[in-house]
């Protein structure tokens, strides 16, 4: 395809898309690999710059891990969850809101746009509650474990984020909270960016990630289309499975209430986040209600 029909398939969703909202959540290797990250971040100044309103919400799950080994304490996972106890909470906080939130507002800038660091907890973002005891399987039983300061989120004030948003700035936020009483808590990354993509009414929510989309039993196709019925059924047979399913309960939660569209992308090749938005067929899966043909 020639320069020229490239542009002019884009004009009609860059039309659409103007003055809308786009939340996207950065995870997979963009979050440890520089040149990964660069490119993510020139697509997203590229989305700002013609008219829409992009929101970033981070993880960083890998470099928590890293920053609480070269600290000597050694990360306690349980069921394949992470429990946070006070110190490692802190650690997270140190490298979400710290190291991760300024690299990106970095990258931005060097993008030539503005963006501003925020976690949950700035200005009551995200309030939120302790998680109750979790189910989980450990040693082929199902056991009730405390995961600690870890949070479900009951509230999103997103004023301050709308605030940001018309004066220009590119949010990124951090998935940190507090609770009623001003305690912090950790906040799974996909589920924030859910929730603030409902919060602000969100046309696009949009997950990068190191895989190609949602994949059949197999792994060998994509499904570029899914309504809100085939991922309660892919997730019912297990096709849908492992650090998937957080992604995918984030994106349906999002489409039933409201947000147009979800779409998980492989973040790794160069410039996926503008492919999928701006081509007819795209490069990973895309969530509706039901099927729409645009």
């Amino acid at each position: 395809m020639n320069r020229q029909s490239v542009l002019m398939e884009a004009l009609p969703y860059i039309r659409k898309f103007h003055g809308r909202t786009i939340v996207i959540k950065l995870g997979g290797h963009a979050m440890v690999d520089p040149r990964i990250m660069n490119t993510v971040i020139e697509d997203a100044v590229l989305l700002h710059y013609v008219g829409m309103r992009v929101v970033l919400v981070h993880g960083g799950g890998p470099e928590i891990t890293q920053k609480m080994q070269a600290l000597g304490k050694e990360p306690k996972f349980i069921g394949g969850l992470r429990v946070t106890d006070a110190e490692t909470l802190e650690i997270a906080q140190m490298v979400l809101a710290g190291k991760i939130s300024s690299a990106i507002v970095s990258l931005i800038a060097k993008n030539g746009a503005h963006g501003v660091g925020v976690s949950g907890n700035d200005g009551g973002l995200v309030i939120a509650e302790k998680m109750p005891l979790k189910k989980v399987m450990v040693g082929g039983h199902e056991e009730e474990v405390d995961l600690g300061f870890v949070g479900e989120i009951r509230e999103i004030n997103s004023k301050l984020l709308e605030t940001l948003l018309d004066a220009g700035y590119i949010p990124v936020v951090s998935p940190l909270a507090i609770d009623r009483k001003g305690n912090d808590l950790n906040i799974n990354a996909d589920t924030m960016a859910g929730e603030i993509a409902v919060a602000l009414k969100a046309f696009k929510l949009i997950s990068l990630t190191d895989v190609d989309g949602v994949m059949d039993k197999e792994r060998t196709q994509v499904f570029h289309r899914l309504t809100l019925k085939n991922v309660d059924a892919l997730m019912a047979d297990g096709t849908i499975s492992g650090g998937m399913i957080p992604k995918l309960e984030a994106s349906v939660n999002a489409v039933r209430h409201g947000v147009e569209g979800a779409h998980v992308v492989n973040g790794n090749a160069e410039h996926n986040l503008l492919l999928e938005l701006f081509t007819d067929d795209g490069v990973g899966t895309m969530i509706t209600a039901s099927m729409i043909s645009f």
